[in-house]
């Protein structure tokens, strides 16, 4: 293990999966069944950041549209299954990804903290090889509150310390997030953040003490640095 890096807790879609583009045809397609349109500019902007039944909620009240507990559940079976059908087309890793993990891995004890459903992930990891690599995954409907909340970075740290019996440090810990709905979510747990400008323009990833193009910008030796940083709130960060 690196002197100061702990572990590393990637979100998911935007980080290792290439699948925001995928998430909003498939919003898409199941809203127009509702007569309801999602532009990619209100995804982007307003609604990238929840998880499904976040995004319907949220859509919901911001169309004044009357949506009941089971009609939520059945508008995410329906978005489920389209984006399934979708996931079998071409690899949606990004570039350099794997490497990247197999990497971390190597190293610290890596995890998982996203607004994505399980079977997703895993799907996605198995096919690639991946799945095994990660110590904890924390999806969608496994805590309260999804992102912005810190829960699901805190129930990432909760299991990582489960497994290696004994407490982390999370200003040695870093989280890797493409939305500044992760990183608020992040921060909130008290990681140290890295942004990746997938999703997002390098100056939008606010609270983000490293912004990189994509994970092949990055390196574990990089993260020990910033963790070894007595200050990580340097404003606007710095790119690598």
């Amino acid at each position: 293990m690196t002197s100061a890096l702990q572990a590393i807790v990637f979100d998911f879609d935007g980080v290792i999966a290439d699948s925001e583009p995928l998430h909003l045809r498939a919003f898409q397609k199941t809203l127009q069944d509702e007569g309801l349109a999602l532009s990619p500019e209100d995804y982007y902007e307003r609604y990238l950041g929840y998880d499904d039944v976040g995004l319907f909620e949220a859509l919901a009240r911001d169309r004044a549209v009357t949506m009941n507990d089971a009609q939520i559940a059945s508008l995410v079976a329906r978005k489920a299954v389209a984006l399934q059908g979708m996931l079998h087309g071409d690899a949606v890793l990004f570039p350099g990804v794997s490497d990247f993990i197999r990497a971390a891995a190597a190293e610290v004890p890596i995890a998982i903290a996203s607004g994505a459903l399980r079977h997703e992930i895993l799907e996605i990891l198995e096919s690639a090889g991946l799945a095994d690599l990660f110590t904890a995954i924390v999806a969608a409907g496994e805590t309260p509150h999804s992102k912005p909340s810190p829960a699901p970075y805190l129930l990432a740290m909760d299991r990582l310390t489960e497994s290696f019996g004994n407490g982390l440090d999370a200003r040695r810990c870093v989280a890797i997030e493409d939305s500044r709905w992760g990183l608020e979510s992040a921060r909130g747990a008290g990681l140290r953040c890295v942004g990746v400008a997938t999703s997002y323009a390098a100056d939008e990833l606010h609270g983000a003490e490293l912004v990189v193009k994509s994970l092949r910008d990055l390196t574990v030796p990089i993260l020990d640095r910033l963790c070894a940083e007595s200050d990580g709130t340097r404003a606007g960060g710095h790119r690598a």
